[in-house]
């Protein structure tokens, strides 16, 4: 960098560059000898960091610590009363199949049943595909929302229900007729657990394959 130098004869100013630093020469105006000062070296210190601290009572500083998240996984009890949920429904289809008959059970049994399955299987189905990064939503929050999202899959069964019947007794017209299902399915999966589209699908579609594998023990088609 360049240094200021001030002649002590005649008061004049200059720029030197500081490879002249610390040398003697003529003033270019007065010839008096001109000192070159050498440049001041400023003395860096490196401070350590001050410690994480993970509150800010008593210290008047905000919290740097970073916050532990516990994962908490899926308890035993919960998968064993899921499972027990599971063989309590499929009993159940196989005595609606016996009482009424293949295919013969009445529209409100059908809709009860699609309600009363969609609600357990949104909730179990969170706790599969839920995003482990984020906080899990628990207690009346999470009942909450397994209600509204098993009130949107039951109407899904509804409106498959009203389709015509030459819709769905064929396979192919499922390639075009599925995913609507299957991205409103998503969309409800998405807006009710903040789920992406890929988990939401995957959610909608393990309420889907229980409930056809019901209907199939209990007489209708699976689809």
């Amino acid at each position: 960098m360049p240094i200021q130098v001030v002649c002590p004869g005649c008061k004049s100013r200059f720029t030197v560059s500081d490879q002249f630093a610390g040398r003697t020469g003529p003033c270019p105006k007065c010839k008096k000898p001109l000192a070159v000062p050498k440049p001041a070296v400023q003395a860096v210190t490196i401070h350590e960091p001050e410690a994480a601290v993970a509150s800010s009572q008593g210290t008047g500083r905000m919290p740097t610590a970073p916050i532990a998240r516990r994962n908490k996984p899926v308890s035993n009890l919960r998968i064993a009363v899921s499972i027990a949920g599971f063989v309590a429904a499929v009993v159940a289809a196989v005595a609606v199949r016996f009482v009424f008959g293949p295919g013969q059970a009445p529209t409100w049994l059908q809709a009860t049943a699609a309600f009363l399955l969609a609600l357990p299987c949104g909730i179990v189905g969170y706790d599969i595909v839920r995003d482990r990064e984020l906080e899990p939503y628990r207690g009346r929050g999470l009942l909450l929302r397994g209600l509204i999202c098993a009130v949107v899959y039951a109407a899904l069964w509804g409106v498959r229900g009203m389709l015509p019947p030459d819709m769905t007794t064929e396979m192919w017209p499922w390639l075009y007729i599925a995913p609507i299902f299957f991205g409103a399915g998503a969309l409800a999966a998405l807006a009710s657990f903040d789920l992406d589209w890929g988990t939401g699908v995957a959610h909608y579609s393990l309420y889907v394959l229980i409930t056809a594998l019901l209907r199939w023990i209990a007489g209708f088609p699976p689809v």
